[in-house]
């Protein structure tokens, strides 16, 4: 019994010891960098190519079918550019399907993660570009919540807003101030009411734009087919159908007054 004691008091203060504070201290640190590019594609491991391939053969069969083509390589920028106007006008093409006729969008540059390569578009390509759950809506906003909303955008120094919205701003300090607005050549009429199609996430107020969230007879589909991603994809299914080849450019929606 007493050899048992002796045994269980030198485990517990061996552990005890153990958990001690230690006084380390640095004396150095070292680092380095490795650039992963194409080098590492001239002699790939085989033994990891063998173990990929079968998960490599189903990624492809998901990822790979061609949905259509772009004219040029299209990035998503400030404060306008072609992505962001092209996914803006995917969102006033898409309403017919919901019984709705949406003077303008709105696609928030934040949610545009990926860029399209000037070709063939993929499934994969559409993913990388729009992620995120994010699912077409519409809302209802009067005049003098639009011009708010516009003062909103052009604080950011610009989002993706579709054909025929005129924002002229000025830049001070990286921050954007409201000169003038203009909606498919007509001034912005306070009273008026305007129909407007942007993702749930942009509705709920978010990426700077609270203006949303005084929108009236909102719409919001919950079904996954309506995310904004299956929208893309199906718009550029049609204009191959069609042959068409999408070709979206900078054309002065949001002008940076010098």
């Amino acid at each position: 019994m007493n050899h048992k004691l002796l045994f269980s008091g030198l485990l517990t203060a061996l552990l005890m010891s153990s958990c001690a504070p230690k006084h380390y201290q640095l004396k150095s640190v070292e680092r380095s960098r490795i650039t992963i590019d194409s080098r590492y594609d001239q002699n790939p491991d085989q033994a990891a190519v063998k173990f990929l391939e079968p998960y490599k053969r189903v990624n492809d069969s998901i990822m790979g079918p061609v949905l259509g083509q772009v004219a040029h390589n299209m990035h998503a920028d400030r404060p306008e550019s072609d992505l962001t106007n092209l996914l803006s006008d995917i969102l006033i093409w898409a309403a017919k399907d919901y019984n709705e006729q949406p003077v303008m969008a709105v696609y928030n540059k934040g949610g545009i993660r990926a860029d399209l390569t000037k070709g063939d578009v993929t499934y994969g390509d559409v993913l990388d570009v729009a992620p995120f759950e994010n699912k077409i809506c519409f809302t209802t906003l009067t005049g003098e919540k639009l011009m708010e909303l516009f003062r909103q955008i052009a604080y950011r120094g610009g989002e993706g807003v579709s054909k025929g919205v005129e924002l002229v701003i000025k830049m001070d300090g990286g921050k954007g101030e409201l000169v003038s607005a203009r909606l498919h050549g007509q001034e912005i009429d306070p009273q008026a009411e305007y129909r407007i199609a942007t993702l749930n996430y942009v509705l709920e107020g978010n990426d700077g734009m609270p203006a949303f969230l005084d929108g009236t007879n909102s719409v919001r589909p919950e079904d996954a087919s309506n995310n904004t991603r299956f929208l893309i994809m199906n718009y550029f299914r049609e204009m191959q159908a069609k042959g068409i080849v999408v070709d979206a450019q900078v054309e002065g929606r949001i002008k940076v007054q010098e």
